[in-house]
């Protein structure tokens, strides 16, 4: 009786799983619930190896066919992103993002090793004077900084001015930066945070860098920041498309950058149009709570 009681659970755990996984986008946004849900979705995967393990332990064969569903579902959705490799061939332009932490002591530390063969490098919450623009100053030829965040290049850079995304006050940037290829736009942004039963700034904040890229008709645009929305929060969908998401055409693997000492989500992005990306991944960073990500692009 108990086996056969294990063996609903499952069958009925397994089918839960699975249409959240293929549905999560039709479930209506409640109180902040949705974002953290969707920011978790590949975690969802784990249900699989449990459910087929209570499957096995009550001797049900539907059970461990039903626990397979969602593991069919999960393999569609992600598969994808675990066998996917680098295209590789000719870069033009290496570009990093990092959050340092404003609390991080070490953020001078953190920039120099994800700085290295990098031709542009984006950093937020950096403080006025701190570590980590001292540093950068020495490693890049050309920066400009607003409030809270920073573009350095070994390229000169061009027409730079401060943005306001929809929070009040400036955590934004738009920079040209004048490459041997050619210009490229680029956009350094830290949006509003999300957390539970709290995203309407972050969500107004989205909306507002999606107005500043429809508005602009530059040929090639890099959007670089923490945007404080993971790849598969349906929050995305505002800024891909119209950019692409370099970690999705180039990376290997989900490139989740937080929490640094065991990432769970990617809150950080770098997005573009108007180039082909060559390679994405992942990099440490000393201190900050947050992994740098990192890009290189054919022009």
């Amino acid at each position: 009786m108990l086996k056969r009681i294990v063996g609903r659970i499952v069958v009925a755990g397994a089918a839960v799983v699975a249409v959240v996984l293929a549905g999560h986008r039709l479930i209506p946004a409640m109180g902040g619930f949705t974002p953290v849900l969707e920011s978790l979705l590949p975690w969802l995967g784990w249900a699989v190896p449990v459910l087929l393990g209570a499957a096995a332990l009550a001797r049900s064969r539907l059970a461990a066919v039903a626990a397979l569903v969602p593991g069919l579902v999960w393999a569609v959705m992600f598969g994808p992103a675990l066998l996917r490799s680098s295209p590789g061939g000719r870069s033009d332009l290496s570009v990093g993002t990092v959050n340092v932490g404003v609390t991080n002591d070490s953020s001078g530390a953190a920039v120099r090793s994800i700085a290295e063969g990098l031709d542009l490098l984006a950093a937020q919450e950096l403080t006025s004077g701190g570590p980590a623009a001292k540093r950068l100053n020495t490693l890049f030829p050309h920066h400009y900084t607003v409030s809270t965040v920073g573009l350095w290049s070994r390229h000169p850079i061009r027409r730079s001015k401060p943005l306001d995304v929809g929070m009040g006050w400036v955590r934004a940037l738009r920079a040209v930066v004048d490459t041997p290829k050619g210009d490229v736009t680029v956009y350094v942004m830290h949006l509003a945070s999300a957390r539970p039963g709290q995203t309407a700034s972050r969500d107004e904040s989205l909306a507002a860098a999606r107005r500043l890229i429809d508005a602009d008709t530059s040929k090639r645009i890099l959007l670089l920041g923490d945007l404080n929305t993971a790849t598969t929060d349906r929050g995305m969908r505002g800024l891909t498309p119209p950019l692409l998401d370099a970690q999705q055409e180039a990376g290997r693997g989900f490139g989740f950058t937080w929490p640094s000492s065991f990432p769970i989500t990617r809150p950080d992005h770098i997005l573009y149009k108007g180039m082909t990306a060559t390679e994405a991944g992942v990099a440490p960073a000393t201190g900050s709570d947050h992994r740098a990500a990192t890009a290189s692009f054919r022009l």
